[in-house]
Formats: C-alpha cells, sequence, structure tokens
C-alpha cells in the first residue's frame, strides 16, 4: 500500500492509506495530479510540473524522451474528472475534491479587452467593463499574468491612469492602477509616473480615498515606482510629496487591516525610509507607532522588511529618540531575537545596538526584558556572522548595566567566548 501523497489545499489523514491509480499520479512528480494535461505526444502530466519542467529548459518529453515540437498544453478533462470521481468515492480517507482549475487566459482575448479599454470612441461602460474583465484574470493566476504582461498593457493602462481625472472617468483610473498594481514596471514606466510632479501627487492623493482598496493600490504602485527608480534624486523628489508618509503610515493603521494592505503599507514604508533625507517625515508621520503596534501581524517576510525599516529610523536622531521613548519597542526587539528568522534577528539586533548605544534608559529596558539571555544564544547559534557582530557588541556595551549577580560579572561570563570579543 503507498501511503497518498495529497494534492496541496488537501488535508492529509494521519493514519491511514490509501492506492492511487497509477494513472492519476503525474510522471515527473509521482503525486496526484490537480490539473493535468497533454504534451504533443499524447502523454498527460500535471500542469505545474510540466511547466516547471519546461522552464527549465528541457525540450524533450519526460516519458517518451521524443523532442516536444509544439509547447501547448491542452487540458484533459476527462482525467481530471475521473481523479475528482476517485476523490469522492474515497473522502472516508481523508481524501478531498481537488478543485476544478481555472484556464489560463486566451491571449486572444487579452488583447481584445485591452483594445476594448483603450478605445476612446467606445462607451464609458464596456470600457470599465474590460478592465474589470481584465484586473480578474490578473488576479487569478501567475499564468494570466504572464500571458498580459507580454503585451502592452502597463502603458496602455498607465496612459488610462493618469489621461483624465474628470470625475465619470474616475473609475476607469482606479481600475487601471488597481492591474498595474500586480506587475513590475519597468525603469523608463517608472519614470513616466515619478518624474511627473501632477502623477505622484494624483497617487498620494488617492492615499486617502474612502474606499481601502483604491489606497491600498496607489501605495502599491508608488513602491513599485520608488523601487524601479534608480536615480537617487528622482526618489528623493517622489518622497519629498506633500503626505505621501501620512498616508502610507495611515494604511498601516486601518483598523483589522487584511493581510495585503499590512504587506503594501510595509513594503511602501520600507521604500521610502530608504531615501535618508526623508526619514524624518516618517517619525513625524507615526511610523514608530504603527510598527510597534502591527509587529506581532506581519507575516515572516513582512516581519523582515518592517524591521529593516525599525533599523534604519535608528539611524537617525529623531527615529532613535522615538523609537527608544516608545515603551514596547526595546522588549518586542528583545523578543524577536531567533524567534522569525536570521534576517529578523539580524535587524533586531542592529536595531538595539543603536537604541543601546544613544540611550542608557534603553540598556535598562533591554536588560529587564532578557537581552543577556537573547544575545547568549544568539552568539552561539548558526545566525547570520553580522548579527553575530552586533551582538557581541551589544553585550560587551551592556556588560556595565547588568546587575551584579549576573552572568555578566560572573567567572564563568569572563572566561566565556563572548567576553573577549
Amino acid at each position: 500500500m503507498n501511503i497518498l501523497r495529497m494534492p496541496r489545499g488537501v488535508i492529509e489523514p494521519l493514519e491511514l492509506s490509501v492506492q492511487i491509480p497509477y494513472h492519476f499520479r503525474c510522471p515527473i512528480s509521482l503525486e496526484l495530479m490537480t490539473d493535468p494535461v497533454t504534451v504533443c505526444t499524447g502523454q498527460t502530466y500535471d500542469r505545474i510540473s510540466i511547466e516547471s519542467w519546461v522552464a527549465t529548459g528541457n525540450t524533450s518529453c519526460p516519458v517518451t524522451r521524443a523532442p516536444l515540437s509544439d509547447f501547448t498544453l491542452i487540458p484533459n478533462h476527462t482525467l481530471r474528472r475521473l481523479i475528482q470521481d476517485w476523490c469522492v468515492a474515497n473522502r472516508a480517507y481523508g481524501v478531498q475534491r481537488i478543485p476544478t482549475p481555472k484556464q489560463p487566459a486566451d491571449p486572444a482575448l487579452v488583447r481584445s479587452l485591452l483594445n476594448q479599454a483603450s478605445t476612446l470612441s467606445a462607451s464609458f461602460t464596456s470600457r470599465l467593463s474590460a478592465l474589470r474583465t481584465l484586473r480578474q484574470l490578473a488576479r487569478d493566476s501567475d499564468k494570466n499574468r504572464s500571458i498580459i504582461s507580454t503585451t502592452n498593457v502597463r502603458q496602455l493602462l498607465l496612459s488610462i491612469a493618469f489621461s483624465n481625472h474628470e470625475n465619470r472617468f474616475i473609475d476607469l483610473s482606479h481600475e487601471s492602477i488597481s492591474i498595474l498594481s500586480m506587475f513590475n514596471l519597468s525603469e523608463s514606466e517608472c519614470a513616466f509616473v515619478g518624474s511627473v510632479f501632477e502623477r505622484v501627487t494624483y497617487l498620494v492623493s488617492l492615499l486617502f480615498h474612502s474606499s481601502i482598496e483604491v489606497r491600498v493600490n496607489s501605495a502599491a504602485l508608488l513602491e513599485i515606482v520608488l523601487t524601479g527608480t534608480r536615480s537617487p534624486e528622482l526618489r528623493a523628489q517622489i518622497c519629498d510629496a506633500d503626505d505621501i508618509f501620512i498616508g502610507v503610515v495611515g494604511i498601516l493603521r486601518i483598523p483589522l487591516a487584511s493581510p495585503r494592505a499590512l504587506k503594501i503599507g510595509i513594503k511602501a514604508l520600507f521604500a521610502l525610509c530608504l531615501v535618508k533625507q526623508h526619514r524624518h517625515k516618517a517619525i513625524s508621520a507615526g511610523a514608530v507607532e504603527a510598527l510597534m503596534e502591527k509587529l506581532a501581524e506581519f507575516e515572516k517576510c513582512d516581519a523582515e522588511r518592517a524591521l529593516a525599516t525599525i533599523e534604519l529610523l535608528c539611524r537617525i536622531q529623531s527615529g532613535c529618540a522615538a523609537l527608544s521613548a516608545h515603551a514596547l519597542t526595546v522588549p518586542l526587539l528583545v523578543k524577536i531575537i531567533l524567534k522569525v528568522s536570521e534576517r529578523a534577528t539580524e535587524y533586531a539586533a542592529g536595531a538595539l545596538l543603536s537604541l543601546c548605544s544613544a540611550y542608557e534608559q534603553s540598556q535598562q529596558d533591554a536588560v529587564a526584558a532578557g537581552v543577556l539571555t537573547q544575545l547568549l544564544l544568539l552568539v552561539q547559534s548558526d545566525c547570520t556572522e553580522r548579527a553575530k557582530r552586533k551582538a557581541q557588541t551589544l553585550l560587551k556595551l551592556l556588560r556595565h548595566s547588568w546587575p551584579q549577580d549576573s552572568i555578566a560579572n560572573s567567572d564563568d561570563y569572563a572566561c566565556s567566548n563572548v567576553a573577549g570579543f
């Protein structure tokens, strides 16, 4: 009996096992197929497996080794329905029915939608409908976004987004920005937005829109433009826009913010704070309070970016002062060490080093929060060398802040590997 290898999103049984029919398994992954497709040689594979096979440079059929003269993947609907029936028949074993996959967007349909959306003589309703259909296709899958990106979609959407902001056309602009927020822009496209003051201020104004989705999409596009712009002068010019920091920080402070809002909010704030001469605006906009409020809610990647932002803010006097004054800053940074990831640990240690170097109160707060134990664990861990160096420097800085009876002043500590840094 073979233990069932479950498709993504299916709950694996703890003790029961079931035989997967041989022809339901993908020849590449040997797992139950969730989206079977047939190639030109007549062999059937799971879509994700054969796409990965081709993407890595393979040009032959994995089973027959015959050349793939045509890379078209034809959905095998009959086999997929048989697999779904088998899943239902075996639900007593914990098998859940695989979903019916959405088929990739037809390139001809994408071109038609773009043409309809960009035709000025077309009715407002038809243009808006085309954009909304295009947005849904883009949201459905990476494959669809890849198909859409092969057209001149970004240039057309940029034109629609910034060409007419009259009330009767404003929804066209919002839909275009929503779609653009799902794609990377070229440097010239970023310059198209960032180098024109009116376009930047328009996006900033949308950060205060009554619709949370409009606000988040605007922040996403601003972040894309900032990170896609190589010119330091242009990045500084964008960051100098009135209220841009207030608008971005406001997204982080939305009550019960969605994971997407938090992700885009912290990405945009980090991109803004990379421009050193404008970091003080983040402090004035309430970034410290927002970061402390949301730090525990971020997913791993976003937590790393939030901690990197905190470390950046520690590098300016007003930021260091505001972070030190916040009651949660030091305890949270101490707690995060070795808890999230190596990067998060490195950023947290760097921020603590800046705070404790500047303020005696931060030293006392760190010691009270148990930083000694955390740092000793850190220097003995497999974390990055940079994180260890920061920890060692911080240990040395805090040595005289520890209580008399602590390990800091013990003979064991004096002889330890971390005492001689």
